[in-house]
C-alpha cells in the first residue's frame, strides 16, 4: 500500500469498554507498519465522546429507538472530518449507514455468546439454579423474549448503564437483581471474564447480530483509511457478520427487536440461523440455511434469503405486534411525562 505520514484519528464512545476496543483497533493498525518505516509511517491517535445513548440511562432501550443513539454524534464528527475512523461494537451499528459512510474494517470476533453473571457471594451458577421469582437484569428484549420460553417463573427487569454500572447495580446488597445477562465479549475485554458463571448458548439463546465483533467506519472516499482497515479485517468474522446484518436489515430490526442469530463459516461453507420471538415468548420462528459462498455479495444474499424465509413463516406477524406494542408504550410514556410537567 502507499505509505503516508498522515495522522489518523480513531474515535469512539467514552466508556471504558469503548476505549479498550479503540485501543485494540489502534494496536492492530500500528502492527501493520515496521519501525524501519518510521519516516513514512502513518500515525494514529484517539478521540472519545459521549453519545445520546450514553446520556439517556433511564429509559428502556425498547422505547428509545434504533442503534443510531450510539453512532450519530460520532458520524457527524466523521463526516465533518474531525476524526477519520470510528471504532464500534458492531452490534451497535445500524444496518443502514448515513450517506458517505462505510464499514471498511471488521476485526476478529470474540465469542459472541451471552453469559450469566450472578450477584457477588451467590452460590448459583446457572439460570436453572435460580429460585422462582428471581430478578434477572437485562436491557435486551431479544434475551427476554427467548428466555421467557424456558424460564417463565423468572422476572426479567431492565438494567441500563455501561458494564461497570450494571455490575455495581447487580452487586449492590439492597439491589433487586439475583443475576444479570451480558455479552461475554465485553466482559472478557474488560478483564472481568472471571465473573461469568455460565454461557447462554444457542439454541437456548441466539445472540445479537454481529455481537462480539469490532467494526471500523470511515468516510467512503477515504482511500488511505480504507486500505488500512482492509488489512486488519478478519475474513471469517466479516462474512459471518455481513450475513447476520443482511438478515437483520431485511427484518428491519434495531436494538429493540428480538432477532437472534448464530453462524459459522468452515472453509467457504456458511451456516446461519435466525430467529424472531414474541415479547412474551409465546411465539418463536427459527430457520437455518447452509450454503457454499464465494464472496461478500453471496454472503449478504444468503442472509437476506434467511430473513425472507423467517418473514414468510411467521416473523412478520410477530414484528408487526412488536411495533404496535412499542408505539402504545411510547404514547403512555409521553402522556406520563406531560402529566409530570403539568
Amino acid at each position: 500500500m502507499s505509505h503516508s505520514s498522515r495522522t489518523f484519528v480513531l474515535a469512539s464512545r467514552g466508556s471504558q469498554l469503548a476505549q479498550i476496543q479503540t485501543n485494540i483497533a489502534l494496536d492492530g493498525m500500528k502492527s501493520l507498519f515496521t519501525e524501519t518505516e518510521v519516516d513514512a509511517t502513518p500515525k494514529f491517535t484517539t478521540s472519545f465522546m459521549t453519545t445520546a445513548g450514553d446520556k439517556n440511562q433511564s429509559q428502556a432501550l425498547y422505547l428509545l429507538g434504533g442503534k443510531a443513539l450510539w453512532t450519530k454524534e460520532l458520524e457527524v464528527a466523521l463526516l465533518e472530518r474531525e476524526v477519520d475512523m470510528l471504532v464500534h461494537s458492531f452490534k451497535d451499528v445500524p444496518t443502514v449507514l448515513p450517506e458517505g459512510c462505510i464499514i471498511a474494517g471488521i476485526m476478529e470476533r470474540e465469542d459472541p455468546v451471552d453469559s450469566l453473571v450472578v450477584k457477588k457471594g451467590s452460590s448459583w451458577k446457572t439460570l436453572d439454579e435460580l429460585p422462582d421469582g428471581s430478578v434477572v437484569g437485562t436491557s435486551s428484549v431479544r434475551r427476554v423474549a427467548q428466555l421467557k420460553r424456558k424460564y417463565p417463573k423468572l422476572i426479567f427487569q431492565d438494567v441500563r448503564g455501561n458494564l461497570n454500572t450494571r455490575m455495581a447495580k447487580l452487586d449492590a446488597p439492597d439491589g433487586p437483581y439475583a443475576a444479570i445477562i451480558l455479552a461475554k465479549a465485553g466482559m472478557v475485554r474488560l478483564g472481568m471474564g472471571d465473573r461469568l458463571t455460565s454461557d447462554l448458548s444457542p439454541p437456548l439463546l441466539y445472540h445479537a447480530v454481529s455481537q462480539g465483533a469490532l467494526a471500523i467506519e470511515i468516510r467512503a472516499n477515504d482511500t488511505e483509511s480504507f486500505e488500512i482497515c482492509q488489512r486488519i479485517t478478519h475474513r471469517e468474522t466479516a462474512w459471518r457478520c455481513l450475513a447476520e446484518r443482511a438478515c437483520l436489515r431485511k427484518l428491519e430490526g434495531g436494538c429493540s427487536v428480538p432477532v437472534g442469530v448464530g453462524s459459522s463459516l468452515v472453509g467457504n461453507v456458511l451456516t446461519i440461523t435466525g430467529c424472531v420471538t414474541a415479547l412474551d415468548g409465546s411465539k418463536h420462528v427459527e430457520h437455518t440455511m447452509k450454503e457454499t459462498v464465494a464472496n461478500e455479495e453471496q454472503v449478504e444474499e444468503l442472509g437476506t434469503r434467511l430473513a425472507t424465509t423467517l418473514i414468510e413463516t411467521g416473523a412478520k406477524e410477530i414484528l408487526d405486534e412488536i411495533t404496535v406494542d412499542r408505539q402504545e408504550k411510547i404514547k403512555l410514556a409521553q402522556e406520563k411525562d406531560e402529566q409530570i410537567v403539568a
